[in-house]
């Protein structure tokens, strides 16, 4: 770190106390150029986007996968805007980014300056915390107090807003400084009371059919060995969410993978959702339960006891009457497992055959299910193909991050995650279509180390072209699948179940995905025989950067319930 002096100006002092913090990158297109001037000469890397949308989106994938806050900068006005989507996204989903937004000069507020906007209003539904600073002495103040917004509680988006001229001003050190760390998350570890864990350890002991539904409060709290160790002591079944997926080893004989919506033909869920529906208590951990991670509210039974962890208490009970565990997912359950000495866990290690023997059957089924379509040899290819020769490569060093819409069902309905802790990045906070890529190079970031793969369609790649050059002029080597079907899949499928025809947006005219990305400078190849596909992933995932278009199937779509009555129809 460098050298503080006694006078320095402010952009300098948000360098240095962003290095406090253990911030290593800023996602910025030079603005506000005085602190991404500063924040270079202290050591800070810039990630220069392409668009302030795609900035917000690596952030959030940044702060996913290194456990730390993702910051983001931008210029005021129409850049301001662009960053409302992506910090939806992270409110929604708990991930903590904080974005450093240049506001006007503070003697031209309210005079129709260049790009004046109220930001303090603009970010307001979409963050946590928005403050703008006014008094250089309170810098420290501020930034600290972002920090500790963002990744306390249910970490979250907050913004800080910068006016030019207060970056310009001269500042002394403060006369008490301020030493602490506060850029890792979760920023608190809580746990529910001693009696509470007792009562629920008793009614998991005394339970005829309990199950877990693991959401993604669980990859948050970085709960995933305690989870683990919790399904083994306990022989307690494990389902997950959409954003839950990778919290267990789904090879585990007690893993029931993912549930949700994904309970159409050919899916997993078709047979193991019995479990769950027969279940008379469920334990929900870091879960929102939404819609499409409860198939529209159907699938928790109503005479069961539900019990809910999670560290945001306006979360119990929203959906499900529960038994309340307000505390860190990670802290809670290993409270749990320890309040587990005291009860008679003897009904539980009874059961475990029997459940193992069901959850074996489950996954046959599955695999007898899908084997037509998971090896078939056509052309165009088949999504689950695909993701079948993906599955080989699979290893806890790689990351799997989806679009939103179907690349992200395909992803999770079809790919079995071979380690517990192990991440599929998806964006299922607000589901914005085109954020894989850029969820994929901040992934990218944090881990430069592990192979990452980004799966996305044409439609959603068409969001974010542009960030292929940022990924080679960066240096963040991501292996991106592009499902070309020439088609908006999931809004004609839905549209033609609600209403029996489509609209013509959903058919896209012939794009040529690979002269695009070998336009950007990154290695491409379109791919029409399905043999081909082994050796192109093994390609992309040991050499990358590697665009691989694979010319899709427009007629498939992921077992969703939503269409369960179209295909059984088939």
């Amino acid at each position: 770190m460098m050298q503080q002096s006694s006078s320095e100006t402010v952009a300098q002092r948000i360098a240095a106390i962003l290095r406090r913090h253990d911030v290593e990158f800023i996602f910025g297109q030079s603005l506000p150029s005085a602190v991404i001037l500063a924040a270079e000469a202290n050591g800070i890397r810039q990630i220069a986007y392409r668009q302030e949308n795609m900035g917000g989106v690596m952030a959030d994938g940044y702060a996913r996968v290194s456990g730390k806050v993702g910051v983001v900068a931008a210029q005021n006005g129409p850049a301001a805007t662009l960053l409302v989507p992506p910090l939806a996204e992270a409110l929604k989903a708990s991930v903590p980014v904080i974005a450093l937004v240049q506001d006007v000069e503070r003697d031209q507020t309210d005079k129709n300056a260049f790009q004046d906007f109220d930001h303090i209003s603009l970010f307001q539904s979409c963050t946590k915390w928005v403050r703008r600073v006014a008094v250089p002495e309170r810098i420290d103040d501020y930034l600290d107090a972002a920090f500790t917004a963002a990744t306390s509680g249910r970490a979250g988006p907050v913004a800080l807003l910068l006016p030019a001229d207060l970056l310009r001003a001269q500042v002394q050190a403060p006369a008490i400084p301020r030493s602490k760390n506060l850029g890792h998350w979760p920023l608190d570890r809580t746990r529910p009371s001693d009696s509470a864990l007792a009562e629920v350890a008793s009614l998991i002991a005394v339970a005829k059919a309990p199950v877990v539904i693991a959401g993604g409060g669980v990859h948050c709290g970085g709960a995933a060995e305690e989870l683990s160790l919790l399904q083994q002591q306990a022989c307690l079944p494990v389902f997950t969410t959409n954003m839950g997926k990778g919290a267990v080893d789904e090879y585990h004989p007690l893993s029931a993978g993912v549930l949700g919506s994904l309970v159409g033909p050919r899916s997993l869920g078709r047979h193991s959702s019995v479990l769950v529906e027969r279940a008379d208590l469920v334990l929900l951990v870091g879960t929102r339960t939404n819609q499409n991670g409860t198939d529209n509210w159907s699938q928790i039974p109503s005479g069961a006891t539900v019990v809910h962890i999670d560290v945001d208490p306006a979360e119990i009970g929203r959906n499900y009457e529960s038994v309340r565990l307000v505390g860190d997912a990670r802290e809670t359950l290993a409270a749990l497992r320890a309040a587990f000495t005291g009860v008679d866990l003897t009904k539980r290690h009874a059961d475990r055959t029997y459940l193992e023997e069901c959850i074996a059957a489950y996954w046959k089924d599955f695999e007898l299910d899908r084997h037509d379509v998971a090896t078939s040899s056509a052309s165009p290819i088949r999504p689950e193909r695909l993701m079948s020769e993906l599955q080989t490569l699979l290893t806890d060093d790689v990351m799997i991050v989806a679009d939103a819409s179907y690349s992200s069902m395909w992803v999770l309905g079809q790919l079995r995650a071979p380690a517990g802790g192990m991440r599929f990045i998806t964006p299922r906070g607000l589901a914005g279509l085109g954020w894989g890529v850029p969820l994929a190079i901040g992934a990218k970031t944090a881990r430069p180390d592990k192979a990452v793969v980004a799966i996305v369609g044409d439609g959603g790649f068409a969001h974010s072209w542009a960030e292929l050059e940022t990924m080679m002029r960066m240096n963040l080597p991501v292996t991106v699948i592009v499902l070309n079907n020439g088609i908006l899949g999931f809004q004609r499928d839905a549209e033609t179940v609600k209403f029996g025809s489509y609209t013509s947006a959903c058919h896209f005219a012939e794009v040529d995905h690979a002269k695009l990305a070998e336009a950007c400078g990154c290695p491409a190849v379109r791919v029409e025989d399905p043999s081909e596909l082994a050796y192109h992933l093994q390609r992309g995932m040991k050499q990358g950067p590697l665009l691989i278009e694979v010319m899709t199937d427009p007629a498939a779509h992921p077992p969703l319930s939503l269409f369960a009555r179209l295909d059984e129809a088939a």
